[in-house]
């Protein structure tokens, strides 16, 4: 009989593909063509004749008598455990026959089992899977790992973890990536050995497909389970965090892994380097390096530039030059990296000549500098101060043929406005303009200085070629702006370039709206600076220290320093800010400008108790304030104290005291104070000159005070107004007129101005000098000048007049004084009345006026 067997279409395509490829078995082969038999009819199942001692395995069998059941061919293969190439040939020829493996597979689970027990037919178990998962139509590889570990222990041939690892190779072979995560988490799940190699290989695949996630999920939980992993593993995970940037985790991973027993490789212990340089945690990177030496292994190139440039980053260079001496007796060459960052951290520490002599040493290294060797050492120069040597290193890169970028012309831009050389910044910002590279930043730091020095008209110039260029401004350029206009009073200004920003899609930020409080306060605004302050809470930006420290400072100085010290208990009190030093200051100093002592000296207190420490800012505000109201001794005190706290004095602290001294003419203590100064090595200012040369005028030691005048201009400190005003004042008072009227060219020859203090010292002192006639030509100068002179010096000069006689002159001034909207005061009365200019009349002491 025939029976009626379903179409070979039901057969597995991944085996057909097999067939055609591995598996074709020739009908003329004898050892592969089953014959049709000779002997009767195999016995019946519960035969116990051998099914394999009949001749299944080579003649053709009948299907009327033999039918290709899983159970028959199981057995059957069962039957040849022990002979895989029978059980493989005999596999062979069933799974041809329609009928066979319709939707299970356990003659193929028995097959693989019997085939990986035997070292010599292994490669053919792991070639049936690989051509299995590169199927399409195969059935998953959870079914046939569950396939597997069913056969195996219903058959006794155990787990092999052979088989289970061939099958995850399989399926990684076949990006089946999914497939061998299942696989590899059953196998962990039975207790399955995991081939260390393989676990590698995946978590690697993984890694290289942005599967990292999913490999650091693999990872945990191998860690977990005390499965056994490698260093290479490691490694894997390691990478994979770097490629995330995930520095820390990287870390954590390396140290688990020392913690774990993992014996390192020079691979691991190199990039276990490079993460702990990229932590800057260099005490790990020396701690591995040693370990790597230590262990036989010479670390390379990468890993010694590696940890010399974290050194560098640390600022110790000490450890920095002794790895980079290393690194050279290792036997590797000085590479380009390591120099130009050696050179940048010599500059860092202000030794530019070794950063120059390492750059001169390139050309015996035979290395040859590039752009970022010429930018490091530029910015250096700059740095440094010395930005002659940063000119000559740009030509010498310009004429090496590397072209210069904007990093390197802002560089050379900062370097020369750093010491107010404006022309010289200008020509390489012209020059960046027209090679265009010019961009933001540098336009920034052209507007930033311009604005500093007050020059806003060219300040807007720039901004406005900026804007002209295409260059489009980001908020730090309208902050420099900003910042310029509200210094210079020009809130208006300041308000048109913030109400600009929604337009050009820029946010205003904190620093935005702390500058522009401050303008309004600095022009006594405090109402509009407040309304500022309530605009930035309500657009959801939240204040600084810094901004809470900028309205503090503000009320104090607007004479709201009760109101100020209010709000901050407030802050303080609702967690928005700690107090600090700053805040205490400006409270200090705002009630001191209130001339209220005893609030400051509270606040002072206060500060105290609250655990912060006075800095020097607080001290000297302090002595300043009681110098001023005349509690010398008290400041004396707070002197005391600072001292005793190893507080150093700078120069403003000498400066309030020597100047209070000053004013109390005790030149003794003054002196002793400027000769101390000197012993600590600050160089005096112009404020302390100025204050010693009037304190000495003021007991009429004139000699003393030219000779500090001489000692000033030999330390290169330039006179200003008041150095000359003081001076002439005090000449003309010790009758030296000559000498006066030389200073006062001198001064005009230097292209300072006198004001009205300057012009009433010499009128006074002209006049009481017997030279009314000249003190009258100071007055017809400032008319020349369109001043106003003031009614001191027409009281100055009526007295004058008076005292020689000339009532008509004396009475054409006072009539003179009311046309030009003048109002007499007492002393005019006085002069009118007595003829003459009582002592005090000048209403600010016998010295010039302050």
């Amino acid at each position: 009989m025939k029976a009626l067997l379903p179409s070979s279409s039901q057969i597995p395509p991944w085996l057909i593909l097999y067939c055609r490829r591995h598996l074709c078995i020739s009908s003329t082969s004898s050892s592969l063509t089953i014959q049709q038999p000779k002997t009767p009819p195999p016995p019946p199942p519960d035969s116990t004749t051998n099914s394999l001692d009949t001749d299944y395995s080579c003649g053709r069998p009948n299907s009327e008598d033999v039918k290709f059941t899983k159970n028959h061919v199981v057995d059957v293969l069962l039957s040849h455990r022990d002979d895989p190439d029978s059980a493989y040939r005999y596999f062979q020829t069933a799974r041809l026959q329609r009928g066979f493996l319709h939707s299970k597979s356990d003659p193929f689970f028995v097959l693989l089992h019997i085939l990986v027990n035997s070292a010599m037919h292994q490669h053919k178990s792991r070639r049936l899977l690989d051509y299995y998962a590169s199927s399409d139509s195969g059935p998953s590889a959870t079914v046939v790992f569950n396939g597997l570990v069913k056969c195996g222990e219903t058959f006794d041939f155990g787990l092999n973890p052979k088989i289970f690892n061939f099958l995850v190779s399989s399926c990684m072979k076949a990006n089946r990536l999914n497939d061998a995560i299942d696989c590899f988490n059953a196998m962990l799940e039975h207790d399955i050995l995991l081939w260390i190699p393989i676990m590698n290989s995946l978590l690697k695949k993984l890694v290289r497909q942005g599967m990292v996630g999913v490999a650091e999920d693999l990872y945990t939980v191998i860690v977990s389970r005390g499965t056994h992993y490698d260093c290479g593993t490691v490694h894997i995970l390691m990478e994979a965090c770097l490629r995330e940037g995930k520095m820390k985790e990287a870390v954590k991973l390396l140290e688990e892994a020392k913690m774990g027993g993992i014996k390192f490789d020079a691979g691991l212990y190199s990039c276990g380097v490079y993460v702990a340089c990229k932590e800057q945690n260099i005490s790990l990177a020396l701690k591995l390096l040693e370990e790597m030496k230590c262990g036989g292994w010479v670390p390379s190139e990468g890993t010694y530039t590696n940890i010399i440039l974290a050194c560098v980053k640390q600022g110790n260079m000490v450890k920095a030059l002794r790895l980079k001496e290393e690194m050279l007796s290792n036997g590797h060459l000085m590479n380009l990296v390591v120099a130009t960052s050696l050179m940048k951290g010599y500059h860092l520490q202000g030794n530019l000549s070794s950063a120059l002599d390492l750059f001169d040493k390139l050309v015996e290294y035979g290395l040859t500098p590039n752009k970022v060797t010429y930018a490091v050492l530029i910015k250096g120069c700059c740095k440094n101060g010395d930005v002659e040597k940063a000119l000559l290193v740009y030509r010498q890169m310009k004429l090496a043929g590397i072209k210069s970028n904007a990093y390197i012309e802002n560089s050379l831009i900062k370097g020369f406005l750093s010491v107010d050389l404006l022309d010289e910044a200008m020509n390489v910002f012209d020059g960046a303009i027209n090679s265009g590279t010019a961009n933001v930043f540098v336009y920034n730091s052209i507007i930033a200085w311009l604005c500093k020095k007050g020059q806003m008209d060219k300040a807007q110039n720039t901004w406005d070629k900026m804007v002209a260029n295409g260059i489009l401004p980001t908020i730090t350029s309208y902050n420099n702006i900003i910042l310029g206009n509200c210094r210079h009073g020009n809130m208006d200004k300041a308000l048109d370039f913030f109400s600009q920003l929604p337009e050009k899609h820029l946010k205003a930020n904190v620093v935005t709206y702390s500058i522009l409080i401050d303008g309004y306060f600095r022009k006594g605004d405090a109402d509009k600076a407040e309304n500022m302050f309530d605009q930035m809470v309500s657009s959801g930006i939240s204040p600084t220290d810094y901004t809470f420290n900028t309205v503090i400072s503000g009320m104090s100085k607007v004479g709201k320093t009760s109101e100020a010290k209010d709000l901050l208990k407030r802050i303080v009190e609702g967690g928005d800010l700690l107090p600090t030093c700053m805040s205490y200051n400006s409270l200090i100093d705002g009630f001191l400008k209130e001339d209220d002592v005893s609030s400051a000296l509270s606040v002072y207190r206060e500060m105290c108790n609250s655990g912060i420490s006075p800095d020097v800012v607080t001290y000297t505000t302090l002595i300043d304030g009681l110098c001023k109201s005349n509690n010398i001794n008290l400041a004396l005190k707070l002197l005391k104290e600072m001292r005793n706290k190893e507080i150093k004095l700078d120069v403003i602290a000498y400066a309030v005291l020597i100047d209070g001294f000053c004013k109390r003419r005790d030149m003794k203590s003054a002196s002793e104070l400027f000769d101390e100064i000197l012993q600590v090595g600050i160089s005096p200012n112009l404020f302390v000159y100025n204050s010693m040369m009037s304190g000495f005028i003021n007991v009429n030691n004139m000699e003393a005070a030219l000779v500090l005048r001489d000692k000033m201009i030999n330390e290169g400190v330039p006179c200003d107004l008041k150095t000359y005003t003081t001076l002439i004042d005090g000449l003309l008072k010790d009758g030296k007129i000559d000498l006066a009227s030389d200073l006062f060219t001198e001064m005009l020859g230097k292209g300072i101005m006198p004001d009205d203090i300057t012009y009433t010292v010499l009128v006074h002192g002209l006049s009481n000098k017997g030279q009314v006639e000249n003190a009258h030509k100071i007055l017809e100068e400032m008319y020349k000048k369109s001043m106003t002179p003031s009614v001191l010096i027409y009281n100055t000069l009526i007295a004058g007049y008076f005292k020689e006689g000339n009532l008509q002159e004396a009475f054409r001034l006072h009539d003179e004084m009311l046309d030009k909207g003048l109002k007499p005061d007492d002393a005019t009365y006085d002069i009118l009345i007595s003829g003459k200019l009582k002592d005090n009349s000048l209403g600010r002491g016998s010295s010039m006026p302050q």
